[in-house]
C-alpha cells in the first residue's frame, strides 16, 4: 500500500536527528563525480527498491552514530586533505527530511568551505519553498533525483503515493533562479519513453542527466 512520504519524512527526521546532530555510519572517498569526499547517512522519505542503501534506510535505528555538523565537517576535511579533493557530498539517504536536517546540512556546507553537491529527491523543497532559501549564496550544486515521469511510475519506484509526484516538479520551480541545480534520472528505469514523458511535465527547462544503477554508490 502506498504511503504518505511527507509523514514518513517527519518520522525519519525524528529517528535520525537528535538536536542538530544527525546519524552517519561511514565517511569515505568515492570515484563518483570524478572524485568526491562522501559522508554516508541514513533516513529517507522514499523506499526505492533499487536503492543500494535500502535496508539501512528501512531500519535507520540500527545504523550509525549521531554527529554534529562540526564533527561531520571535521571528518570530511580529514579525507579531503589526504585525497587533495575539495568536492563534497552526503549520500546513502535523503539529506533534506525537514527543517532540522536542512539546517544541519547547511552548516556542514558552510564548514567544509568547498564545493558541495547536494543529492536530494527534492520533495521537501517542493512542499516547503522556504527550505530552498537556506542554501542560497552557498557553494552548492543541487542534484534533484526525479523518481518517475508521472504519478504511476513515481508510486511504483518510490512506494509513496503518486499524488506527491507533483512536489518533485514543484521543487524545480522553487529552485529556479536561486540555486544551481540539475535533474538526474535513473535511465535503466526511464528509458527514452520515460524521459520524453518527463520532459513534457517539467515546469521549466532543465538539464537532465542520465544515471545508471551500476554507478551507485
Amino acid at each position: 500500500m502506498a504511503f504518505n512520504p511527507v509523514q514518513r519524512a517527519m518520522e525519519m527526521e525524528s529517528l535520525v536527528m537528535k538536536g542538530e546532530r544527525r546519524k552517519y555510519y561511514r565517511f569515505r572517498y568515492s570515484l563518483y563525480y570524478g572524485g568526491i569526499v562522501t559522508a554516508d547517512t541514513v533516513g529517507c522519505k522514499f523506499l526505492c527498491a533499487y536503492c543500494w542503501n535500502y535496508f539501512r534506510n528501512l531500519r535507520p535505528k540500527r545504523a550509525g552514530d549521531f554527529l554534529s555538523p562540526e564533527e561531520v565537517a571535521e571528518r570530511l576535511l580529514e579525507i579531503s586533505k589526504k585525497r587533495k579533493c575539495d568536492l563534497f557530498r552526503i549520500s546513502g539517504a535523503e539529506p533534506i527530511l525537514g527543517r532540522r536536517s536542512a539546517e544541519h546540512v547547511r552548516k556542514v556546507i558552510e564548514l567544509v568551505n568547498g564545493t558541495f553537491i547536494l543529492e536530494t529527491n527534492g520533495l521537501m523543497f517542493g512542499i516547503d519553498p522556504s527550505l530552498v532559501d537556506l542554501f542560497v549564496g552557498l557553494n552548492v550544486l543541487i542534484r534533484v533525483s526525479v523518481k518517475g515521469w508521472d504519478e504511476e511510475s513515481f508510486e511504483k519506484i518510490t512506494g509513496a503515493s503518486g499524488e506527491y509526484f507533483r512536489y518533485q516538479l514543484k521543487a524545480l520551480e522553487h529552485l529556479h533562479g536561486k540555486v544551481h541545480f540539475w535533474v538526474a534520472v535513473v535511465y535503466d528505469l526511464f528509458r527514452e519513453k520515460g524521459l520524453k514523458e518527463l520532459e513534457k511535465r517539467l515546469p521549466i527547462p532543465c538539464r537532465i542527466e542520465k544515471e545508471y544503477l551500476e554507478m551507485y554508490p
